[in-house]
């Protein structure tokens, strides 16, 4: 008989993994994505004192009110091009891409892609 884990415990522990090789610092802070159900989040963490320097989500009025849907590719654009903005603003141009074990592709890729093409460099 198969045993399989749910595909959450996969993605933690992809997460896990991945976190076990990179991590943020103060010059290179890391660009972390969240993506449930309904909506997504994305954090520019400084690891190394362990505060978030900026946040997005599309639960934000401003975000929310721009979208027709929070769960979709365009919501995840709009959202790259948020956080992007709020990491130029506060003068942050390089960081690290975390995708928190999720596959990258979709919504995940089209948060990266809107992110780099507003300014941030990964």
């Amino acid at each position: 008989m198969v045993n399989k884990k749910s595909r959450t415990e996969v993605r933690l522990n992809k997460h896990r993994k991945l976190r076990n090789r990179f991590s943020g610092t103060a010059d290179r802070p890391r660009l972390a994505v969240f993506r449930s159900n309904n909506h997504m989040y994305a954090q520019i963490i400084d690891d190394t004192v362990g505060n978030t320097l900026v946040a997005a989500s599309t639960l934000e009025k401003d975000v929310k009110a721009e979208l027709e849907k929070t769960n979709n590719v365009d919501a995840a654009a709009y959202l790259g091009k948020v956080i992007a903005k709020k990491a130029i603003d506060k003068g942050i141009t390089t960081v690290v891409f975390d995708r928190g074990g999720f596959i990258y592709q979709g919504k995940v890729q089209a948060l990266a892609d809107a992110a780099r093409e507003a300014g941030l460099q990964f």
